[in-house]
């Protein structure tokens, strides 16, 4: 994405773009949080399962979505350090709310009695995200092919 001609067409100067958005890695931040939402929004209108099936269905779930995403599959094949920053590191935008929607449906599902945690719902949060991401970026970290599969049978182990 060219910040300049994004400017360009929105008719607006690049500082006025950057005023508006912030810099290039924290609107494609937004760009790929509005994706990602996108399933967790599913899960709280009660279109995924309840209790550990249901975050592992959700965690596939995310996963697959991600990955079929052709413009983000492009980007992180011409881009992946950046896309790999942008995605999982502390500044993200992206990890810290995937990290906090994670933990409000740990607690609705603990506190409905629906799920005994393994881990501290904080870690447990933090974890399920992680191996979310490591199936998302598994072309990019190991060179085999994106598995959602693979994420929810995580996921199904870890909670079982």
């Amino acid at each position: 994405m060219d910040m300049g001609e994004l400017a360009s067409e929105l008719g607006i100067s690049r500082a006025t773009l950057h005023r508006w958005v912030g810099g290039r890695d924290q609107l494609l931040g937004e760009i790929l949080w509005s994706m990602t939402v996108e399933v967790f929004e599913a899960r709280s209108s009660g279109k995924l399962g309840r209790g550990a099936e249901g975050i592992a269905e959700l965690v596939g779930t995310f996963v697959r979505t991600v990955n079929g995403s052709k413009p983000f599959r492009e980007f992180l094949r011409n881009e992946p350090e950046r896309a790999l920053r942008i995605l999982t590191t502390k500044a993200s935008v992206v990890q810290s709310r995937a990290i906090g929607k994670m933990r409000e449906f740990l607690d609705e599902e603990v506190e409905a009695g629906r799920l005994t945690p393994p881990l501290p719902v904080e870690d447990l949060a933090y974890l399920l995200v992680r191996i979310g991401e490591s199936f998302i970026y598994t072309d990019v970290i190991t060179g085999d092919e994106p598995d959602a599969g693979k994420a929810h049978a995580a996921v199904t182990a870890l909670l079982s």
